[in-house]
């Protein structure tokens, strides 16, 4: 008994995510907008039970296009179910698929007008009546030595007649649900049947159903049953919604990204003259290699202010013995990798220079005061 409930639950929360995902939207986002929807005659209905569903334009991440899904005339998976066609929409960053459904109710399908009773709200096609469905001849190409059970209604069309398949955004169809279209959306559903998801992966795999191939105009517009693209009932598209011409998506990514990169670089430039140290800094093997062209160990003495302005030289005049060690101590200048600069060893030799320039001077300065007359 708790199996048989247990399966009854599962039962039904399997068929509330059908009725839940039969109306979601793809989780799929696209920055450019579809092209508009070809112009196409519809092929002759097939049979008794048969319900038309509308062409639409699709989406490959794998080739990064759209692709034209053929219409065609599928088969209703239950008496009473009535087909709303897929739509695209703005998302608000992108363009967000919604797949069609079956449902008791047409729910909202973005105002599309796809035509053939799909004018944008509801479907004016045809009608279930004691378990048959009936089809209305004036937006429906039927062969009534056939099918029997037809009538004729003009459908007055109010809404814009128009080529744009994908609602909101730059140029979309500016329509919002109706009270009984959110009634719908609610209702329970059933997703695509298997003919129609493999009627769809057909014309994804088909080159000739690119939009980058064929250009808006599809060779393959409508089709008499689901996967039939070799039937000789095969409707061509007779024209474009508009001129398609796909972006370049290739070239478009680094233009996107110049503005990032470049600006930043460029800015950097202009400040670079006005910093000392990056623009004027000498190479760094001329710190180690100027001291010895201007200094010759020959010149030493002529060249005494040379000879002090950069580092101590040896004196031909022995100091004294308290002063020897001293020069050892405060003489020898910093490694040159220590100095970055020579503006900098510059102004740090004059420092190491005033002991020195002292104790020269107490040199001096001493004889005299030897030669002072005995008291």
């Amino acid at each position: 008994m708790n199996i048989r409930f247990i399966r009854t639950l599962l039962f039904a929360l399997v068929m509330l995510c059908l009725s839940a995902a039969s109306f979601a939207q793809i989780g799929i986002s696209i920055s450019f907008a579809p092209p508009e929807l070809p112009v196409y005659e519809q092929p002759l209905c097939p049979g008794d039970g048969y319900l038309w569903t509308p062409g639409y334009w699709a989406y490959a991440n794998d080739f990064d296009d759209y692709y034209w899904v053929p219409g065609t005339w599928v088969m209703a998976p239950e008496v009473g179910l009535l087909w709303t066609p897929a739509y695209w929409g703005w998302g608000g960053n992108g363009y967000v698929f919604y797949d069609g459904y079956w449902g008791p109710h047409v729910g909202f399908y973005g105002g599309i007008s796809y035509g053939y009773g799909y004018y944008g709200e509801g479907y004016e096609g045809g009608r279930w009546d004691n378990g048959h469905f009936f089809y209305n001849r004036s937006v429906n190409n039927v062969n009534v030595t056939v099918i029997h059970n037809v009538y004729n209604t003009t459908v007055i069309n109010s809404t814009t007649v128009n080529r744009v398949s994908f609602n909101g955004g730059n140029g979309g169809v500016s329509v919002r649900p109706r009270p009984q279209e959110e009634v719908a959306a609610r209702e329970k559903h059933i997703p695509a049947v298997t003919v129609q998801t493999e009627h769809a992966q057909a014309a994804r795999t088909n080159p000739e159903q690119r939009a980058s191939v064929n250009h808006g105009k599809p060779e393959v517009a409508a089709t008499p049953k689901p996967g039939a693209f070799s039937d000789r009932a095969v409707v061509p598209a007779k024209a474009a919604g508009a001129p398609y011409n796909p972006p370049k998506r290739g070239a478009v990514q680094p233009v996107a990204n110049a503005p990032v990169a470049h600006p930043e670089n460029n800015v950097a430039r202009p400040t670079q003259p006005n910093n000392q140290p990056e623009a004027n800094r000498p190479p760094t093997a001329q710190p180690n290699t100027r001291p010895e062209p201007i200094r010759p160990p020959t010149e030493q003495p002529t060249a005494r202010p040379e000879t002090q302005r950069n580092e101590p030289a040896p004196r031909t005049q022995t100091p004294p013995t308290s002063e020897r060690a001293q020069p050892q101590r405060t003489s020898p200048p910093p490694p040159a990798e220590t100095r970055p600069t020579p503006q900098q060893q510059q102004r740090a030799q004059p420092a190491a220079r005033a002991p020195e320039e002292k104790k020269q001077k107490q040199q001096d300065e001493k004889p005299k005061q030897d030669e002072k007359p005995p008291q």
